[in-house]
């Protein structure tokens, strides 16, 4: 019922084990396993229609809906809480909690194993560091103590919200953007027509400050959630850095 705990639900669990994943999960925008997804019965997070599945065991979020989670459990369902992973290291941490919830523990250590192995292979190679800003719409940015953060730290850039103050993130005004000058500027895709909050992705001024500096659009599934499907934008931030460090932009 949580688009994160579902995606690591897919990953760890066995055979039939798993009965059903949210709507979310099939949102192509923010999950990284619709085709996988849609193999499964698709609930909308409500406690009745989880209820009458008759699960074992319901897998949710910290921030999911707490009303829910109180009905499911006084139901007699079993309900564990994932908190949300701030860093790879804490990604490695829920693999590894969801493989004991589900009695998985032999897959969840597969599963860190290939991790760790290409986390180890992603080592970004030594120099500068570019300062790099994360820019989403309505004008809103993430700092270090955010997964997002940890991610571009990892790959060797630093971010500027840390130089604004903003270690949680924050709203980051255009005019402040263009200021910082940072050495390049990470994007979600513009979906112009979704909301008014997507049309500063496509402003002017930072289309303007993108052709004076490297850019990258980035792919929201790989960033949305504590998985394995991390490294994929890690990897994608350490060719950015080379790319940068080399005199080429996009």
């Amino acid at each position: 019922m949580n688009l994160c705990t579902d995606q690591l639900a897919m990953l760890v669990a066995g055979p039939d084990q798993l009965m059903s994943v949210s709507d979310l999960a099939l949102d192509s925008d923010s999950s990284a396993m619709v085709d996988r997804a849609g193999s499964y019965i698709i609930n909308h997070g409500r406690a009745e229609e989880i209820y009458v599945l008759k699960p074992d065991l319901v897998v949710a979020g910290a921030y999911s809906d707490p009303a829910t989670l109180g009905m499911l459990r006084r139901l007699g369902v079993r309900v564990e809480v994932f908190e949300p992973a701030l860093s790879l290291d804490e990604v490695r941490d829920r693999v590894a909690q969801m493989g004991d919830v589900l009695g998985q523990d032999g897959r969840a250590a597969d599963l860190l194993a290939a991790f760790d192995t290409r986390r180890d292979r992603l080592r970004p190679a030594q120099g500068n560091n570019p300062r790099a800003a994360l820019y989403y719409p309505n004008g809103y940015t993430l700092g270090d103590e955010t997964l997002a953060g940890a991610l571009l730290a990892e790959a060797g850039f630093d971010n500027v919200a840390e130089e604004l103050g903003l270690s949680y993130g924050g709203a980051f005004p255009l005019e402040l953007l263009l200021m910082t000058a940072p050495d390049t500027v990470m994007t979600s895709p513009a979906r112009p027509g979704k909301s008014r909050s997507e049309d500063i992705l496509v402003h002017p001024a930072l289309a303007s400050l993108r052709e004076g500096a490297a850019g990258l659009t980035l792919t929201p599934p790989d960033w949305m959630c504590g998985t394995p499907f991390a490294l994929n934008a890690l990897d994608v931030l350490v060719a950015h850095r080379a790319e940068i460090l080399s005199g080429v932009s996009e």
